[in-house]
């Protein structure tokens, strides 16, 4: 595989000399799923914004592709193949579902509907409201219209910021099968996820996060058999369950 994404040594944060991000190290290779895991706090959604640049990281390198994408903003990143798709915001609540994917072709030169026959394809459930608001989806509904939308720019990187977040454990399995399918097909994918279990079982490889930290680092079966991840993580019921 070759590597798609690269984070040497990034700083970033919110306040001025008050870093989230300290020193951190990451790499996706093409076509890749791999999970970024860790406690609150620990640094996982700065990361992600930092690497699409919500957050402009304070020193190191972002190099995406080949090219130092570090201070470049979002709407370019976007132009170079990677998507970011949010915890919360992800779509527009007063558009219809095909209004949404349409929105997400932007900058799409020429006919977008074999792309949306695509995403309808991937998401059958989509189709079937294609015509329905989008604030009227349900929670799991809203997050397969954020990751179709992003998928409308075929980009090289998709960027999932907690997937799963509130939603029931029948959509949290839906959700999950969706992503892997998506990574199937050949897309890159980080994964921001706060259920490790369920993210490492499916990622070719993890990162775990701790104060602003890659701690630790490895395939995901291997993360999910090291004490060390329970530690960091999941605490003593992780390791009693093992």
């Amino acid at each position: 595989m070759s590597e798609l994404l690269t984070v040497k040594e990034v700083y970033a944060g919110y306040v001025k000399d008050l870093y989230i991000l300290q020193g951190i190290n990451f790499a996706i290779n093409a076509g890749e799923l791999v999970a970024v895991i860790g406690p609150n706090g620990a640094g996982k959604s700065t990361l992600a914004k930092a690497i699409f640049g919500l957050l402009p990281p304070s020193s190191g390198e972002i190099v995406f592709k080949g090219k130092n994408i570090g201070g470049l903003k979002p709407n370019q990143i976007v132009q170079q193949g990677m998507c970011y798709v949010p915890q919360v915001s992800n779509v527009f609540a007063s558009l219809s579902v095909e209004e949404n994917l349409e929105m997400g072709g932007f900058i799409c030169k020429g006919s977008i509907k074999h792309l949306k026959d695509q995403i309808y394809t991937m998401f059958p459930v989509l189709a079937q409201r294609r015509r329905q608001k989008a604030g009227t989806l349900s929670g799991g509904e809203r997050q397969m219209l954020g990751m179709g939308r992003a998928l409308m720019l075929d980009p090289d990187l998709l960027i999932l910021d907690e997937p799963s977040a509130a939603l029931s454990p029948a959509l949290v399995s839906s959700v999950f099968e969706q992503i892997q399918a998506i990574n199937e097909t050949g897309k890159a994918i980080m994964l921001v996820e706060q259920n490790a279990r369920r993210a490492l079982e499916m990622s070719h490889r993890g990162y775990v996060l701790e104060n602003g930290r890659d701690r630790v680092a490895g395939s995901g079966t291997e993360l999910l058999d090291n004490p060390k991840v329970g530690e960091l993580y999941l605490g003593v019921a992780y390791q009693q369950e093992t």
